[in-house]
């Protein structure tokens, strides 16, 4: 018989003013975008920090994932999704896009992300549409998305 392995999977949603989030936020901000993937911390921390709704993500308690979104003149913009490595592939990270879409959809108001070319699958598979050309963000190759899915997305 087989024993089906389960990840208990928390989300937990905060500003910059609670610096025990931020603290672990940032630290998988910086592991996945500034130590892995050589984005200058000048570009990766900008001055939106505090005006984003931030998002950290548990996996059996222990921190693994980090999101934040912010309000433009063009909609609502989704940022900053970083999943460690050995946690990637595995749904997690979908999850998490999910969880924030649920917190944005009710606002009415064009949802879109800036998504690294090799991320792209994920924002499809959530309900996001890409637009125009491959462009060049903070040295890594990205493509406008638009959120086109369901008014609705799944509960974790």
């Amino acid at each position: 018989m087989f024993q089906e392995v389960t990840m208990k999977i928390e989300i937990k949603k905060f500003r910059t003013d609670n610096y025990e989030l931020a603290k672990k936020a940032f630290k998988i901000r910086t592991l996945v975008f500034v130590k892995e993937q050589d984005v200058d911390p000048k570009i990766e921390y900008d001055e939106y920090e505090n005006q984003c709704n931030h998002y950290l993500l548990y996996l059996d308690d222990e921190p693994v994932g980090a999101a934040r979104w912010r309000e433009t003149k063009d909609g609502i913009r989704l940022e900053r999704f970083a999943l460690l490595p050995e946690y990637r592939n595995r749904g997690i990270g979908e999850k998490l896009v999910k969880h924030v879409l649920n917190d944005v959809i009710p606002l009415n108001k064009p949802i879109y992300v800036h998504s690294q070319v090799r991320s792209k699958g994920i924002y499809d598979r959530c309900g996001f549409k890409a637009k125009g050309d491959v462009f060049n963000e903070a040295d890594i190759d990205h493509i406008f998305m638009e959120y086109k899915g369901p008014k609705d997305v799944e509960k974790l």
